[in-house]
């Protein structure tokens, strides 16, 4: 509750009642939270500083604004280590999550420049182009597209490229994965990923690049994701 005769800020023991809240499940995902207005009467403050604790919630994430509709629970994000080389399957799994992907195209083209010194392989020489969207409890994450050299993975399929593509080389093809590099950056959604993802046009995203490699260090798979930052976030451990 809220302690007027406490040092700590009004706003902020709002905030702590709101996250406990949420935390103890009395406010579900997606469920909307009272307005300004009940939060004011129902603790006698100022709508001002009810505004202040709730905009800090929706940067944090815990909140979200949805226009001429007010102020929901935000879902909670899918947190990866960046230690460790995981698939999305293996790592939804991991956290009790069903993965699945809708297969949007699946194609064999001819690299193009930069794909070919990604994946050191001839320009022009056969890749698969695989784009899915990457969905987790049936929600939408990411929107994916991968390469990968035709003459590394022999025998891929429309059928087949739709499940673990980490799991389809290492159990069909007796190919060892050994590491990959990654690149992170931020971004906004256009029209199409706002349309494909389930969300506005102009919410955050992060861009990946991950380029993946075999035991003998041959790059074997090019992949461009784009996830929704309101659902991933990703945590890396340094040490000193």
């Amino acid at each position: 509750m809220i302690n007027k005769n406490s040092p700590v800020p009004i706003y902020h023991q709002l905030e702590e009642y709101i996250k406990q809240q949420i935390e103890n499940g009395i406010l579900k995902e997606e469920a909307i939270i009272p307005s300004e207005r009940e939060y004011a009467q129902m603790f006698q403050i100022s709508r001002m500083t009810v505004r202040q604790a709730i905009n800090n919630l929706v940067i944090e994430g815990y909140l979200k604004r949805q226009k001429g509709r007010g102020t929901f629970v935000n879902r909670k994000k899918v947190e990866q280590e960046l230690q460790g080389m995981t698939s999305f399957t293996e790592d939804m799994r991991s956290r009790g999550m069903s993965p699945s992907s809708t297969l949007l195209s699946f194609q064999i083209i001819p690299a193009d420049n930069k794909t070919a010194l990604n994946l050191k392989v001839e320009e022009n020489e056969s890749v698969y182009k695989i784009k899915r969207i990457r969905l987790a409890d049936g929600s939408p994450m990411a929107i994916e597209t991968a390469y990968i050299p035709v003459k590394l993975v022999p025998g891929l399929t429309e059928a087949n490229s739709n499940l673990s593509l980490y799991q389809y080389i290492e159990d069909n093809l007796s190919l060892s994965i050994s590491e990959a590099t990654q690149e992170i950056e931020a971004s906004n959604a256009g029209s199409l990923e706002a349309e494909t993802l389930e969300i506005s046009i102009g919410e955050p995203l992060l861009l990946i690049k991950r380029i993946s490699y075999l035991q003998d260090g041959v790059p074997f798979e090019l992949v461009k994701s784009a996830f929704r930052a309101d659902r991933y976030r990703f945590i890396h451990t340094m040490k000193r």
